[in-house]
């Protein structure tokens, strides 16, 4: 918004891991884009950039926005990001593990809890997880790895849609907001946002019914108010949760279904809360890791949901 008026701000993403413009990019895991992404971008853009601002050859006018959109593994140009025609929508939590644009209804249940224990955290990558960086590292990969193996856990809420009839495109930011409550004095809320796959995938068969995460991101109770202010949350108290799920330009494709997983834990990826407030978690005592009982509430008064910035 402080750009100047001949327009000196460009903005270029592509699907890529830390360096992975610099080598082919064409996937990540088993997630294909059915192009050398990174190839384009040293070509079609890195390249004709530095020319034109460099050495004057070339136009130095661009689209402000030149992004890859996962999905449907194509290029696209925007004049502005996120694009003019662009509109938020919520995705409601349902009852029966449903996601829905419609708000809750009258008369449905209100509320869903699940048991989260420090000492049997959730996994943020299959086990074994192996060290970072070495031999069988899951590292470069994880952040589209499948969910499967935490969908069904006692611990972890499951929300889906049903197969959707249409594409959706994400082409902006992304927002959780959770009206919740815990036994606890303090809490930790992962929320993950996830595309999953139809069941059948004649094409390869390793992506049938695979949940590839879209987006994953933690926030610790104690700083639900103001991140320099930390503070105790009162037991049995529902209180709102706004969870930045940052934002992304991915194509939710028609046939597949939207799922958001929400936990307590999310290890060893962010450490363990105890789920007791201490004044510095890095100094809790054993003593202070507890069991606590988790409540989202889906009512029409306090819809837990997640917000997208749909467009083209």
């Amino acid at each position: 918004k402080h750009d100047a008026a001949d327009k000196n701000n460009w903005l270029c993403v592509g699907p890529w891991i830390h360096g992975g413009w610099s080598g082919p990019g064409r996937q990540i895991g088993p997630i294909n884009f059915d192009a050398d992404t990174g190839t384009y971008f040293r070509q079609k853009v890195q390249a004709p950039f530095f020319a034109a601002h460099l050495k004057d050859k070339g136009e130095k006018t661009r689209p402000e926005a030149e992004l890859f959109q996962t999905g449907t593994n194509k290029w696209v140009k925007h004049e502005q990001f996120p694009p003019k025609d662009a509109v938020a929508k919520k995705l409601y939590f349902r009852a029966g593990g449903k996601l829905s644009f419609d708000p809750p209804a009258d008369g449905e249940s209100e509320a869903d809890t699940y048991r989260s224990d420090p000492a049997k955290p959730v996994p943020f990558t299959p086990r074994p997880i192996r060290p970072t960086y070495g031999n069988g590292s899951s590292w470069r990969t994880w952040m589209v790895g499948d969910q499967r193996f935490t969908d069904g856990r006692p611990d972890v809420l499951t929300y889906e849609t049903e197969p959707l009839t249409e594409d959706v495109v994400v082409a902006g930011s992304m927002t959780a907001k959770l009206f919740a409550s815990t036994t606890g004095t303090d809490s930790d809320w992962i929320v993950r946002l996830i595309d999953v796959y139809p069941e059948t995938n004649p094409a390869n068969a390793t992506l049938a019914g695979y949940q590839m995460l879209l987006m994953g991101e933690p926030l610790r109770g104690r700083f639900r108010k103001a991140w320099d202010k930390p503070e105790p949350v009162e037991p049995g108290k529902v209180e709102p949760y706004e969870i930045d799920l940052h934002w992304s330009h991915h194509c939710f494709r028609k046939g597949h279904k939207i799922m958001v997983q929400v936990s307590s834990t999310w290890f060893p990826l962010y450490d363990r809360n105890p789920q007791t407030y201490v004044p510095n978690i890095f100094e809790a005592k054993e003593s202070d890791y507890k069991a606590a009982d988790q409540t989202i509430l889906r009512t029409k008064a306090l819809p837990s949901h997640v917000e997208l910035v749909v467009g083209k």
